[in-house]
């Protein structure tokens, strides 16, 4: 087996923008009802980009509207996707991980309900470090097969390694509840009972009434403004089913506060806005932000997915998307830091939030990407791009970015703090320093944290390069602001014995 079919080959600039400008086609294609052709270029967006999730979603929306929801694709596809399938699970034995995501996609263009082979498909994206897009496969025919093991074992191992426990525990127990005698599974609801603790998620329940854990709303507009519905865990949390009739709770009958009624009637107003004006992404935003307000994330992520047709996949509500997702992970991960500060010799706890962060700053970086790619002028969303390459470690690709978003005076301050660290962690003190002493020099007076952080790398740098007069003058300017920034008292005292021995 070759590297390159177990590997993924990395994404060229050029590909990005040629695969952003066949999704660009692809929508204006959807928006005329040319669904046949919208799927082909969905199809080379994903070829051409394979980590970009948003093209994943589009193009399997694209491919269930274009049978009309009907649930099995073409007539006879079973029959039809017989030679490709053989080939799929040949490619699977090799582990040509490349191959079965190709053959996958030749299988769902005929069906794209088909759980085999999104399930292997899944299992392609784990093996090829893409978590987003394995969970988000899973999630899709999760809805289909709620109950089905081979779904929720991958699933619930996935979350596990993401750090959200909460979310892992009831996947197992519902494979515990599948397959009682699966020790794996018996051991895992142990664990993750144990674990629970470290990032909790509020579920009311599991499809069909199987609870591991039920946690009732606690808060007076959750109960104000929650519709009844069953709860489905995806890849981001959990999700609530549509009510049959989902309503405000005044409209039902139950007595509220004075901030239940004013929430309930923003809400029935941003609704009808939206029902009024179907094709205007900003109604759907408003609704969406507003439940965002309320920490009802999963009724955000429905209003954003409903405006995506009407309104032909509109930029700006397939970012609310891709952000919403990263929402639970932000708050996991916070969570995670708070306990660790409580307790900083929990190994176990410094992992997970370790692994959250990494994961933030990878899904955060796709994002700002695309945002960058599709505004070539933004550079707020470049420099943000920036900061998390350098988060993931991709310090060259980081540096070219700080470079060329420095020209910009609105971001020159910030940008030469960053490529201060970026040349830090490629060992080159010298070209660190000359950008952190640039630094100084054009930050606002409004970025005193950064103003500090760059004074406190300054003089260790000058002190690591035995410049200890340096170290000194440095580390009082900054002591004189803040004397108890970090350890900058202890240093400077050390400091100060150094040059007082020369």
């Amino acid at each position: 087996m070759s590297d390159s079919s177990s590997h993924l080959p990395k994404v060229t600039p050029e590909q990005r923008r040629a695969a952003a400008g066949q999704f660009e086609r692809a929508n204006q294609v959807l928006a005329s009802g040319n669904h046949e052709y919208a799927v082909q270029l969905l199809r080379t967006c994903c070829q051409l980009d394979p980590v970009a999730l948003v093209y994943r979603q589009t193009l399997r929306q694209a491919e269930k509207t274009l049978y009309g929801d009907n649930g099995h694709g073409q007539p006879l596809a079973t029959m039809r996707n017989l030679p490709t399938r053989v080939k799929l699970e040949a490619a699977r034995k090799q582990q040509n991980f490349l191959r079965v995501l190709e053959l996958a996609e030749e299988i769902l263009y005929r069906n794209p309900w088909d759980v085999p082979t999104q399930i292997m498909m899944a299992e392609a994206f784990a093996n090829l470090d893409l978590p987003d897009l394995a969970l988000w496969t899973l999630e899709q025919i999760r809805q289909l097969e709620p109950q089905n093991p081979k779904i929720n074992r991958p699933m619930a191992k996935l979350m596990e390694k993401r750090g959200s426990f909460s979310t892992a525990m009831l996947l197992w127990d519902a494979v515990y509840k599948a397959l009682p005698l699966d020790q794996e599974a018996q051991q895992k609801v142990k664990d993750m009972a144990a674990h629970a603790t470290i990032a909790k998620g509020k579920y009311d329940r599991v499809p069909q009434g199987e609870a591991a854990a039920r946690v009732e709303p606690d808060t007076a507009e959750h109960n104000a403004l929650t519709d009844t519905g069953e709860t489905t865990i995806t890849g981001s949390g959990s999700h609530k089913a549509a009510a049959p009739q989902a309503q405000p709770a005044l409209a039902k009958g139950r007595v509220g506060s004075p901030t239940d009624e004013r929430r309930a009637s923003e809400v029935l107003a941003l609704k009808q806005r939206v029902s009024k004006e179907p094709t205007n992404a900003n109604g759907y935003l408003q609704l969406a932000n507003f439940y965002r307000r309320l920490d009802r994330f999963d009724d955000a992520r429905k209003i954003l997915q409903e405006g995506l047709v009407p309104t032909a996949n509109n930029f700006d509500l397939v970012m609310a998307l891709a952000d919403l997702d990263i929402a639970p992970l932000r708050r996991d991960w916070e969570l995670a830091q708070s306990r660790l500060a409580k307790n900083p010799d929990d190994a176990e706890l410094r992992a997970v939030s370790g692994k959250l962060e990494k994961e933030v700053a990878t899904r955060e970086l796709e994002m700002f990407r695309q945002k960058a790619d599709r505004f070539p002028m933004d550079n707020a969303s470049k420099f943000e791009m920036g900061v998390r390459l350098l988060q993931t470690g991709q310090i060259d690709e980081a540096i070219q970015i700080f470079q060329t978003v420095r020209a910009d005076p609105r971001h020159q301050g910030k940008a030469l703090v960053y490529l201060g660290f970026c040349f830090k962690n490629r060992k080159n003190w010298r070209l660190a320093q000359r950008n952190f002493e640039e630094a100084l020099k054009q930050l606002p007076d409004q970025e005193e944290g950064l103003r500090k952080e760059v004074l406190y790398q300054l003089a260790n740098g000058s002190a690591d390069a035995g410049d200890w007069v340096k170290a000194v003058d440095l580390a009082c300017e900054l002591a004189n602001h803040d004397f108890a920034y970090k350890d900058i008292g202890r240093l400077l005292d050390q400091w100060n014995a150094k040059v007082a021995k020369v």
